[in-house]
């Protein structure tokens, strides 16, 4: 992009009426397409990462779950009915309050360390009534396995497999804008989701109603720390985790965003479809090319398996244009602002990928905020 289309764009936002800290935005992510790294970004690099040190300003007891003491509900005051789904750590359970009548979904843990437990609990405690974060209503215990138990609100929620097919564009950028909330919300209160993906989104289309769910591989962010790499689900994998970096951060659930606007608008489910965690990341060098992929490698001072490094070595060295992906079946869901975020997000080096705060300006979400205007944000 020339800088004469820059600056016409500017000019654009400027006659509408977009206040100065957006336009301050929108040049950093214009100028940003080249590519040509590392110069250009140099004068845009955030001194620091947002959110970095919430839990070092919080007490001790808001992120320490290891000492949270758990207090019991009572199970009998819920009636259980059929199932409604299954994953890895849980079965979810329909199930009716009795006091009330009210909707509410169980999920019943398999059996997992205390300390996971105590730290999903905690998380969903620390976040309860934020933006579009589901809400835990109660923990109790299953009386003949003892199992624990959490009580949550019930969403009907329709399969995405279902519901993503009939997706109009504005929905799309509803839906996205929801789940942006959600993870601005919980970045800014200092904890990672680390599981995003489609099947933790729960959407009730009629009341377009959207809760970010699942919370069990959640932690909290502590900036220097190393974490376990087996976290999110392989498709949503971002490259850190796939190389092995371990002090990743907010960054590792903006990529799983953008894996999942990707599915979205050019209907390809996932997106990146690796058969194994190698595959995930040969699938990932198809689409962003190898250049930068060595980039970040040398960087971050990471290795790459002699085995994978062959195949890579085969794979284009550019990255790809994200037009190649339009076709007949999805050019409707397609924009130059949904493209422009998307490469935004999609970036092997995670301190280049736009934050939640900034993906939330950003003028794909523009017609979902017609009427409204954008907050005077500030960035560091």
């Amino acid at each position: 992009m020339s800088n004469i289309q820059i600056v016409h764009a500017l000019q654009i936002l400027r006659k509408c009426g977009k206040p100065a800290p957006f336009v301050c935005i929108t040049k950093r992510l214009f100028t940003t397409m080249q590519h040509s790294r590392p110069k250009h970004l140099e004068l845009f690099e955030r001194k620091t990462q947002i959110y970095a040190d919430v839990n070092s300003k919080k007490p001790q007891e808001y992120w320490d779950y290891e000492a949270f003491e758990m207090k019991w509900d009572k199970l009998t005051d819920y009636e259980v009915g059929r199932k409604l789904g299954r994953g890895k750590y849980s079965d979810v359970f329909k199930a009716t309050a009795i006091n009330d009548g009210g909707k509410c979904a169980i999920k019943v843990l398999k059996p997992v360390k205390k300390k996971k437990i105590k730290r999903e609990i905690k998380i969903l405690k620390n976040l309860h009534g934020g933006n579009n974060i589901i809400s835990l209503l109660a923990v109790v215990k299953d009386p003949v396995s003892r199992a624990p138990a959490l009580v949550f609100e019930y969403v009907n929620n329709t399969h995405y497999r279902k519901l993503y097919p009939i997706l109009t564009d504005y929905d799309v950028r509803f839906y996205l804008y929801e789940l942006l909330k959600a993870l601005n919300y919980c970045h800014s209160m200092g904890i990672m989701h680390r599981d995003v993906k489609p099947g933790n989104l729960l959407i009730d289309h009629e009341c377009r109603k959207l809760k970010l769910a699942d919370w069990g591989l959640a932690e909290f962010y502590h900036p220097g720390t190393s974490y376990k790499v087996r976290v999110a689900s392989r498709h949503f994998k971002g490259p850190e985790l796939l190389l092995n970096f371990k002090m990743y951060d907010y960054s590792l659930d903006m990529w799983s965003f953008g894996c999942i606007l990707a599915q979205m608008i050019f209907k390809r489910t996932p997106f990146f479809d690796g058969i194994d965690n190698d595959d995930q990341l040969i699938q990932i060098v198809k689409v962003l090319g190898t250049n930068d992929l060595h980039c970040y490698i040398n960087s971050y001072r990471l290795q790459c398996k002699s085995t994978l490094n062959n195949c890579i070595k085969r794979l284009p060295s550019s990255r790809q244009k994200l037009e190649n992906f339009v076709n007949r079946e999805n050019h409707h869901l397609i924009s130059a602002e949904a493209l422009d975020l998307l490469d935004r997000l999609l970036r092997y080096n995670h301190q280049e990928r736009l934050n939640a705060l900034e993906a939330l300006n950003h003028p794909y979400f523009n017609p979902v905020l017609k009427g409204g205007h954008f907050k005077d944000w500030q960035f560091s």
